[in-house]
């Protein structure tokens, strides 16, 4: 696994605060001890069932220490899976990396309707008038290969109006969910169809685009089977190069609680150039100079000869000779 090749959190030239702290959710005690505080980087966490994207966050700042933790996409409660974390500085590249496409399995049942697209909303139960057959299925999934305009589920945070979805759909207020280019860069069945409490139910692996929601997903193809179809189950396996082989368990972080680099986390999920800079313009980039430009690319990071992260400038809109700051980022020794 790829994260055995970056440093560990107890490395010897940052000092660590040893502390131990009980984290409870639900009846469930959660254990962490010997954690660093203050340390930067990314953290790819195995999120449980049950447990909002929102809660981990909040686990994870008390585990480090700190409130600075962002996700990189939010998995619902009912999903688990990778759930790539920003911590300190590394929240400075959470823009990056949640553009990053997104591999899912997912269950499906058919005949069921929910108001949240899922098998947490209020059900509604629907007839199945023929037999479904599995090439039918998987014909139909493979006719969702390519873009195509997605509405979002009603139950969501995208803003409309001011508002989020949610916000109306728990009032019962009337809103017209946006719509949006998605892409489904691939699509499989998986397993065979099957019959659970008398219903319909099948697997499938699809990978996604930014921005795409599973569960209208899931939605839509149940409109080309004609036949009303929510998501069961959803696990996240991938999200960019972050694999669900490499993701640690809230239970684990501290026993396994090395961060990934930031400029390690940017390069593999990432075309960024690298550059070493000299020595004469450290300072100036640390200022967020405006520079010559010192690389081919858009945007670049740039670390010290002794390889320590500087900045992440981009080629300047109004002078390409030029180079500006885009994200820059604080020794670790220096906050």
């Amino acid at each position: 696994m790829f994260l055995d090749n970056f440093s560990r959190i107890n490395d010897r030239n940052h000092p660590r605060l040893h502390f131990i702290i009980f984290i409870f959710y639900g009846d469930r005690a959660i254990l962490r001890m010997d954690v660093v505080s203050m340390k930067s980087g990314i953290l790819v966490v195995n999120k449980p069932k049950d447990m909002t994207s929102r809660e981990v966050v909040n686990c994870v700042g008390k585990i480090f220490n700190t409130k600075k933790v962002g996700h990189t996409g939010t998995l619902d409660p009912l999903a688990e899976g990778v759930l790539v974390l920003g911590i300190n500085q590394g929240t400075k590249i959470i823009e990056p990396l949640t553009a990053t496409e997104k591999e899912y399995i997912a269950e499906v049942v058919m005949g069921l309707e929910s108001d949240t697209l899922d098998i947490t909303g209020e059900l509604v139960e629907h007839s199945i008038n023929k037999e479904y057959q599995e090439q039918e299925i998987k014909d139909v999934l493979y006719s969702f290969l390519g873009s195509y305009e997605q509405e979002v589920p009603l139950y969501s945070a995208v803003h409309v109006g001011g508002k989020r979805l949610y916000e109306y759909a728990r009032k019962k207020e009337d809103v017209i969910p946006p719509s949006r280019t998605v892409i489904i860069k691939e699509i499989e069945f998986l397993g065979k169809l099957s019959i659970h409490e008398e219903r319909p139910t099948f697997r499938f692996r699809v990978v996604v685009s930014k921005g795409s929601y599973i569960r209208s997903l899931i939605r839509d193809i149940g409109e080309r089977l004609g036949c009303f179809c929510i998501m069961k189950n959803l696990l996240r396996t991938r999200q960019g190069h972050f694999f669900i082989e490499d993701a640690i368990s809230l239970e684990k972080i501290e026993e396994q609680s090395s961060l990934i680099k930031i400029e390690d986390a940017l390069r593999i999920n990432s075309e960024y150039d690298t550059v070493e800079v000299p020595e004469e313009l450290e300072l100036k980039i640390q200022n967020g100079a405006i520079l010559p430009r010192i690389f081919s690319g858009t945007y670049a990071i740039l670390l010290t000869k002794e390889h320590e992260l500087l900045a992440i400038y981009q080629r300047d809109s109004k002078d390409d000779s030029l180079m500006r700051p885009w994200k820059v980022f604080l020794k670790e020794n220096d906050k």
